[in-house]
């Protein structure tokens, strides 16, 4: 007791500051939440595929793209709520010591874990919300991995195999299709069995003579990918045909039909078909796969010019792919000596645009102040948002959105740095030897529409015409209006394909208002420079596209052959009307040759 006669009071012992591993394994079970749920998307998908339910993929696959930020913010601020009770029972923040020990206990974590490189791409993503940038290297950060994947796979291979020259083409093409077990009856089996092994047979005659006599060795295998690939209005098998060492690349498009039913709707073969599958042009698909290197190894050899940070991003880990994008990035720039330096082509009114002449990728940062009346950096930041989210058709191009990019200032031309410190000071930090941005988009290289049409033969100028309507058509369909259509914000991909990426003004098809100009009032009136007839925010007159689009004799001759209608507001008001009443068109990845059905007509 104490003098005065009362009990003495033993104080609470303060809380002990958290361990590293108790930390290490708080931001684990962060990751696995986001993978549980990550997977659980793509067994609805199987699910939505099935019941036809196109609307409800279109939804998972917006839904899923930000789980990832949901997730790392969850676990951020349970991470900050630890240190702090560190910090008040310390009297410091996180420390040195104890991050390197945090880290350390997160490797030890990863032994026998699926997806180890995913877990440190969200370890580094939580990490990076609490720490100071003085952080952000190796030592506290996963920027080289620490656990390996090579080998790694599924607790059930992730792949299986069929051997058709002991069981027979067909029947192991029957077998194949119905081990992913859909829930829905094929129309007719048999039929596009037969029908895809005819067409199988015709796309190998080409390649297989070469091989010797024996054409099919006894080594001859059909691999494919145990889960389903599932994208907008379809689902795709993907695999390869393995034989005397050559690998042969496909992949399988089912469909389901009006009557609910399933059928083999195409064969796509060859790294060409399977590179435009693929295309960072279109949505991600939603794949169910317990180990993402097994499948990503299984897809590196199908079309091996597509980095691993593409296919990553492709079965939707678009943080991965972010991940690998920067790590080859950073390898890039340490063997290499060219310098930034300001893109070709016409200057941006909203974004600053530059490149790396050896790197295929450009570089866009948003100015700070636009030439555009009412474009803000938050308005442009929204746009882009809004086509990570939205279905890309094959005709928007994806991008990389980073934050804090520190590069070396000694590899910017003197011109490029003068026109960011103009231009978007608000972005950059220097120091005495880098420059810091704050934020920038980087997207694949391209050759601008107009430079590729100011030098085309009229052949390609007719054809890239083509497809360029065929662009702007097929983005009215999914609901979206590119805004400015002038070629400069269009591309040409590898593969001939017209894709739009410049965003700053596109907006939804059905917030726009299409009209007619109507008839001036006089004369004075119609030769006046000022429009007669009042103009709405989002008014579009379609007929005036000509007189900024068709300057080019040969450009008019292949627009008018192919799209004069898009010159006409019945045209999009219509198109508008489809979109209004839920209409989904899947414009899909291949062409009409490739689909069984023209395969056995032909034959026929």
């Amino acid at each position: 007791m104490s003098a005065s006669g009362d009990l003495l009071r033993i104080e609470p012992a303060a809380p002990a500051p958290p361990a590293p591993a108790a930390l290490a394994r708080l931001i684990l079970d962060g990751f696995d939440r986001h993978y549980a749920l990550f997977r659980y998307s793509a067994q609805r998908a199987k699910a939505l595929f099935e019941s036809g339910d196109w609307h409800g993929i279109a939804q998972l696959s917006r839904e899923r793209i930000e789980y990832y930020d949901t997730r790392v913010r969850e676990c951020a601020r349970q991470l900050e709520q630890a240190l702090a009770a560190s910090a008040a029972v310390t009297g410091e923040p996180a420390h040195t010591a104890l991050w390197q020990a945090v880290k350390q206990e997160y490797v030890s974590l990863l032994a026998g874990h699926r997806q180890p490189e995913c877990a440190e791409t969200f370890y580094n993503s939580v990490s990076c919300r609490v720490l100071h940038r003085d952080y952000f290297h190796n030592t506290f950060l996963f920027v080289r991995p620490a656990v390996a994947t090579d080998y790694l796979d599924s607790r059930l291979p992730a792949w299986r195999v069929y051997y058709p020259l002991a069981d027979g083409l067909r029947p192991s093409l029957t077998r194949l299709v119905a081990d992913f077990g859909l829930a829905l009856p094929f129309a007719d089996l048999p039929r596009d069995v037969r029908q895809l092994a005819r067409a199988a047979i015709g796309k190998l005659r080409a390649q297989l003579p070469r091989l010797g006599p024996n054409r099919l060795s006894a080594d001859c295998q059909i691999q494919v990918l145990s889960t389903l690939f599932f994208r907008n209005t379809a689902a795709y098998v993907v695999g390869r045909l393995v034989n005397q060492g050559m690998v042969y690349p496909f992949a399988l498009a089912l469909v389901r039909n009006a009557a609910g039913q399933a059928e083999i709707d195409a064969l796509l073969a060859g790294p060409d078909d399977l590179s435009a599958l693929f295309s960072f042009t279109r949505a991600y698909f939603l794949v169910d796969t317990e180990t993402p290197s097994a499948v990503v190894a299984f897809l590196a050899s199908l079309v091996p010019r597509k980095p691993p940070a593409e296919l990553y991003t492709m079965i939707g880990l678009q943080k991965q792919g972010k991940t690998l994008f920067y790590r080859d990035f950073l390898q890039h720039l340490a063997h290499s000596h060219d310098v930034f330096d300001v893109a070709p082509g016409i200057r941006g009114m909203v974004m600053c645009v530059f490149t790396l002449p050896s790197y295929p990728y450009v570089f866009k940062l948003i100015r700070d102040r636009s030439e555009k009346d009412g474009m803000t950096p938050a308005t442009v930041r929204r746009k882009y948002q809004m086509v990570k989210l939205h279905d890309r058709v094959g005709r928007l191009a994806d991008t990389w959105e980073y934050s804090q990019v520190a590069l070396p200032r000694a590899r910017f031309a003197p011109r490029l740095l003068a026109e960011l410190r103009a231009a978007a000071p608000s972005l950059l930090e220097e120091t005495d030897d880098t420059l810091i941005i704050r934020h920038v988009y980087i997207e694949r290289r391209m050759t601008p529409l107009n430079l590729y049409l100011r030098h085309a033969s009229d052949t390609h100028v007719d054809r890239a015409v083509r497809d360029y309507g065929d662009a702007i058509r097929q983005l009215a369909s999914a609901n979206i209006f590119p805004g400015d259509m002038l070629y400069k914000n269009f591309g040409m991909t590898r593969l001939g394909r017209v894709v739009f990426y410049d965003y700053d003004e596109i907006q939804r098809l059905t917030e726009m208002q299409f009209r007619a100009i109507p008839p001036a009032p006089d004369e004075e009136a119609e030769m006046s420079g000022e429009a007669w007839y009042p103009v709405g925010a989002n008014d579009v007159f379609p007929e005036e596209f000509e007189s900024f689009l068709l300057g080019d004799p040969r450009v008019r001759r292949a627009f008018m052959r192919h799209h004069a209608e898009l010159l006409q507001p019945d045209w999009w008001q219509a198109c508008q009307a489809r979109v209004a009443r839920g209409r989904i068109d899947d414009f899909f990845p291949y062409d009409t040759d490739r689909r069984l059905r023209s395969v056995a007509a032909h034959a026929a």
